[in-house]
């Protein structure tokens, strides 16, 4: 069922025009909002983190409305930008602190490219592969092989390598290794390998493994962000690399360091809510382990 909704979408916005796509994303949205409970809830809950506890339920169930319209145009755009050209690239993405990946690719430890679900990162990350940059990213594997074959296809068209999770650290350290970049959401965790830090004022379990693999080959972390502006065009941004001096202490370090990208996080999220797209557990997830 869900392939078929994949396969349907990938033919009606290769059909109609970008503007039109998002007029029917955005009503599908609106009715999506009104009748997913468990979405819906989760989003809410999520929200009340990022907003604040005097935020009004009418405030944030506004958000949460922003949040299901600009995921449903997030899926557009994966769906009708298969393979981007420099044209697409000039025309409809602003670019900001570029040369910072420059900056860390001539220090030759290639670097590691923190993100979270916000905006668009699967385009900014294609933008990134098509502007020249080896960019790899770490990738959670569909349960419906169709489904990821689709996503990895679109991925590869646009110079971004894939590194399906479950079988990244060796892939990982290699690809620092031959000065690459190698980009991780890490603002959810699927694997267990993780750390409690403060988010957003309450203590949440993130991934640790960006700031792990950063302490373990010298790779600089930088922040990018792929935000949506308000006429569908887009604004890609580089944080400028993390200064961290390790004191030798490799679990506080991994803390330390998490703690300073996560309060970048923390700066993009509350500026841009409506684009987080928060749909599982955060905050009162209980401890995995493996």
């Amino acid at each position: 069922m869900l392939y078929s909704l994949y396969c349907s979408g990938t033919l009606i916005v290769k059909i109609l025009p970008i503007k039109l796509c998002y007029v029917i994303a955005d009503l599908v949205a609106r009715a999506y909002f009104f009748c997913s409970k468990r979405d819906k809830g989760m989003v809410r809950k999520n929200m009340r983190y990022v907003l604040g506890d005097g935020t009004s339920p009418a405030e944030i169930d506004r958000h949460v409305l922003g949040v299901f319209i600009n995921f449903a145009k997030y899926l557009v755009d994966f769906f009708k930008c298969s393979k981007l050209s420099r044209e697409y690239i000039l025309k409809n993405v602003e670019i900001e602190g570029m040369h910072h990946l420059d900056e860390c690719l001539a220090k030759g430890k290639g670097a590691v490219i923190v993100a979270v679900h916000l905006g668009n990162w699967e385009l900014g990350g294609a933008v990134v592969g098509m502007m020249g940059y080896p960019i790899n990213a770490i990738v959670l594997k569909h349960k419906d092989e169709r489904i990821n074959n689709i996503f990895m296809g679109r991925r590869a068209v646009n110079n971004l390598r894939n590194i399906p999770l479950g079988m990244q650290l060796k892939r990982c350290f290699k690809v620092l290794r031959s000065n690459e970049l190698l980009a991780i959401a890490a603002d959810k965790d699927y694997t267990g390998s993780n750390e409690e830090v403060e988010f957003f004022g309450k203590k949440a379990l993130m991934p640790k493994g960006a700031a792990a693999l950063s302490l373990k080959t010298g790779a600089p972390i930088v922040f990018c962000a792929m935000i949506r502006q308000k006429n569908d065009t887009f604004r890609l941004v580089f944080e400028g690399p993390l200064r961290f001096k390790p004191t030798g202490d490799h679990d506080e370090d991994v803390r330390k360091l998490m703690r300073e990208y996560i309060q970048i996080f923390e700066k993009y999220i509350r500026a841009y809510p409506d684009q987080w797209y928060a749909f599982e557990e955060i905050w009162d997830r209980k401890k995995i382990t493996r």
